[in-house]
């Protein structure tokens, strides 16, 4: 009976936050966070390098490199194993939604974005009268190929490995 007793107790003093944690502790949401505003942050100045001319739209768009949702779901994943061990449900869970984010990235989403160049390019053609004429063009970058989706991955587990580390050594001082 004491030992039950002991685990319960156990069990909701870790499951209850204390006075001192808050958002700002949180490692995984936080490596999660950056990833994507790094991933974000690096589009508009490859834009700039590219076009020499900023578009704030590089911000908060998707598609593009690196794949800011792959970054941002690796490192919530891979922060996830860091904090609570890579054999756990909380891991397994992050891992499934990030291979379905990536791969929607590159799947579903890139298709789209490729018949939405179809189409629009079939809407420009079409002659002045034509009801369809003057619709609004469909956006076409939505999606990522496997490299800009691999390149988010990457920056995602170097943002979290990071963090860890620098969590790590806050925890120790």
């Amino acid at each position: 009976m004491d030992s039950v007793s002991s685990s319960s107790s156990s069990l909701i003093q870790n499951s209850v936050p204390t006075s001192s944690s808050s958002i700002f502790g949180n490692y995984p949401l936080l490596s999660a966070l950056i990833a994507f505003a790094l991933a974000q942050s690096s589009k508009f100045f490859t834009s700039w390098y590219k076009e020499r001319q900023w578009d704030a739209k590089q911000l908060i768009g998707s598609g593009g490199m690196p794949s800011s949702h792959s970054a941002t779901v690796t490192a919530l994943a891979v922060a996830i194993g860091f904090q609570d061990g890579f054999g756990g449900s909380v891991f397994a869970t992050a891992m499934i939604l990030a291979c379905v984010v990536m791969y929607d990235a590159f799947g579903v989403r890139l298709h789209a974005g490729r018949q939405a160049e179809v189409l629009n390019q079939i809407v420009y053609e079409l002659p002045d009268e034509h009801p369809l004429a003057d619709t609004r063009p469909l956006r076409e970058l939505l999606g990522h190929t496997p490299t800009q989706v691999i390149a988010g991955g990457l920056l995602g587990f170097a943002t979290a490995a990071i963090a860890h580390l620098i969590n790590k050594a806050g925890s120790q001082a």
